[in-house]
């Protein structure tokens, strides 16, 4: 088990060298393309956060939600300027086209915004078993999980204890933090999938070795922040391989909560997180290799 730290900046060096920056001649559109779909008449506000993430890496962020979420969505087209917000009858176009696809945030596991939720992920994992995948929220608690090994490409699944139990019928709740790497470590092998399984300190494993990553504060206990570590994980996902994506979406999340703790206490809110991450990781990239210049 190998242990990342906010505490020892070396510790995440392997994981910032995998990140690709975009190319000097390139164009709108090559340097990453992604689909988030999520929210529900109940949880408006999460698939904005995970958006908002989103857009501060890719070229390019489609939103879509539930036809329940119309009105809210219409409201944030207005308002919002990271992305496009594009009608649900067209998300199997922007799906083909899309690099990535982050699916979950603010979904529903109830009523008919749940029968939604179930029936979109089974259809786009049946129709595009090429895509790269992120699966959080709602979308592990309806999905089965015989669907992530029809995938070509490894999913990256970001549960919180209850949900890996959900999805994996597995409840490590009260185990240790080496007993939850084994059994996230064993989930992700016999389910062909990347786990960012979130705790304490969180845990990311490929089936192969697992990554703990320490850090952090209690601020991060706040609504909102899982949806903007599920958006950054998408959004690493368009510079880098998928565990190296989850590690780092972590560990900036993390460092991210230290600086805004000793500016402000934990009273800082998911709103300073998008707005002060793009300078942590660019600091951090900086220092551990001089990438961005």
């Amino acid at each position: 088990m190998n242990i990342v730290s906010t505490g020892d900046e070396n510790s995440i060096h392997p994981f910032i060298k995998s990140i690709r920056l975009p190319d000097a001649q390139s164009h709108k559109g090559q340097n990453g393309k992604v689909l988030v779909i999520g929210g529900s008449s109940l949880f408006h506000g999460a698939i904005l956060w995970a958006a908002e993430a989103v857009s501060h890496f890719a070229d390019m962020t489609h939103v879509a939600s539930t036809e329940e979420n119309n009105e809210v969505m219409q409201k944030i087209k207005t308002m919002w300027q990271g992305g496009m917000v594009v009608p649900q009858k067209d998300i199997l176009l922007y799906a083909e086209e899309d690099d990535v696809i982050l699916v979950g945030n603010g979904m529903m596991r109830s009523g008919p915004e749940g029968i939604f939720t179930k029936e979109t992920v089974h259809f786009l994992i049946t129709r595009f078993p090429d895509k790269q995948f992120v699966f959080d929220a709602g979308a592990l608690q309806m999905m089965e999980v015989k669907w992530l090994t029809q995938l070509k490409k490894r999913a990256v699944v970001t549960p919180h204890a209850k949900e890996f139990f959900l999805l994996f019928g597995e409840d490590i709740h009260s185990l240790s933090i080496d007993k939850k790497a084994e059994a996230a470590m064993r989930m992700a092998r016999e389910n062909n999938c990347i786990i960012l399984l979130k705790t304490v300190d969180d845990i990311v494993t490929d089936g192969e070795r697992a990554i703990v990553i320490k850090g952090g504060n209690a601020g991060l206990t706040k609504g909102g922040t899982g949806d903007i570590l599920a958006g950054m994980t998408a959004g690493f996902l368009t510079l880098s391989d998928p565990l190296s994506a989850a590690v780092l979406a972590s560990f900036i999340l993390k460092k991210t909560a230290e600086r805004l703790c000793a500016m402000k206490g934990y009273w800082y809110n998911t709103a300073d997180i998008l707005t002060e991450f793009p300078q942590e990781l660019s600091s951090l990239v900086k220092k551990q290799g001089g990438l961005l210049g």
